[in-house]
């Protein structure tokens, strides 16, 4: 085993001035990586309604589809009690509400798989509503 005396070593200034990762962004982005993963990674914006990640694209546009329905029956609803500009701005928004869930719909009946299943899903669903009025 060799012995090194502190005489063989070589005179090291060592710089004391930096005293805390506090206020140097790179030395905290590097104490955070390997003491912290977490706390690295972007926080993402919470909202208030979020699509859960299992959701297919499929279960998606028949939801959008959906509410885009229940969208165009209240905008509708709300302009019957309405006169002039305010009526015919509420019923743009009817067109524009229909507009969207046309599209909607085109993107689920050019897949036929799930054409056919949106058809069974919107007949139980009127179904089932039909029972609870």
């Amino acid at each position: 085993m060799m012995n090194i005396s502190s005489k063989d070593l070589p005179d090291l200034q060592i710089d004391t001035s930096f005293t805390s990762p506090q206020g140097n962004a790179a030395a905290q982005r590097a104490l955070d990586y390997y003491l912290k993963p977490t706390i690295s990674k972007s926080e993402t914006d919470e909202r208030f309604f979020d699509v859960k990640n299992h959701l297919s694209g499929e279960e998606a546009l028949v939801h959008a589809s959906d509410l885009l329905r229940c969208a165009a029956a209240t905008a509708f609803k709300a302009a019957e009690n309405l006169q002039g500009t305010n009526r015919d701005l509420a019923f743009s928004v009817v067109h524009m509400v229909d507009m969207a869930r046309a599209m909607v719909d085109h993107s689920i009946d050019n897949d036929e798989v799930t054409a056919d299943k949106v058809r069974a899903d919107r007949k139980e669903f009127s179904h089932r509503a039909d029972k609870n009025v």
